[in-house]
């Protein structure tokens, strides 16, 4: 009698994943989004955009008014302060004298273009105002030491536009200028000159 032949036949592989197979799978995908989940902190620090620098040559540099400028294409506010704007009048209120008035948005703007005279201006830009204007931080410096050794300082012209009283410190934005002002009142500066000191209220902060 002939032994009798073994048939051997492939096991149906199951389409469908089974129990632990679907287990196996969800603790690599979970371990995948853990990886992702730590990294990602690391991924963001590296694309977020640095604090931007604007600079801008002597004869590149426009003077709009008292806090704000342009830079080449750019226009930009001094952040932390408030000045008159252009056509502003004062000065009649402290003395009642209408004749004694006087276009103190046009000096605040000249005070300005005189802090910057042929230098160099360099802002860095810290948010934005209320039209979408970039408000920055922004000192003046001699392009070349040798030829201006006098203007070899930079000049912080926020902090300069303040002091001089050409402008009032706007918020607690940037803290040395409400030091500044309140000097720049006692010594009777720029917009504080005649004893003035109550007039510029009437313009603070309208911008």
């Amino acid at each position: 009698m002939l032994p009798r032949r073994r048939i051997f036949r492939h096991r149906r592989l199951s389409a469908a994943p089974t129990g632990r197979g679907i287990f196996v799978l969800l603790a690599v995908v979970a371990f995948g989004l853990g990886l992702s989940a730590v990294s990602l902190p690391t991924q963001i620090l590296r694309s977020a955009p640095r604090e931007q620098v604007v600079h801008a040559a002597a004869e590149e540099v426009r003077v709009v008014d008292g806090e704000t400028l342009r830079l080449r294409d750019r226009t930009l506010r001094l952040l932390g302060l408030d000045a008159p704007a252009r056509g502003t009048r004062c000065g009649a209120a402290a003395s009642g004298a209408a004749e004694s008035a006087f276009d103190c948005g046009a000096a605040s703007a000249a005070a300005l273009a005189r802090l910057i005279g042929e230098r160099t201006v360099t802002c860095r830009l810290q948010g934005q105002d209320r039209v979408g204007h970039a408000l920055g931080v922004c000192e003046a410096q001699a392009a070349t030491a040798a030829r201006a050794p006098a203007a070899a300082e930079p000049v912080d012209l926020n902090l300069a536009m303040v002091a001089e009283g050409w402008a009032v410190a706007e918020g607690g934005a940037l803290p040395a200028l409400l030091p500044a002002e309140a000097e720049a009142r006692r010594a009777g500066r720029g917009l504080w000159a005649g004893g003035s000191q109550a007039w510029p209220e009437a313009w603070r902060g309208r911008r």
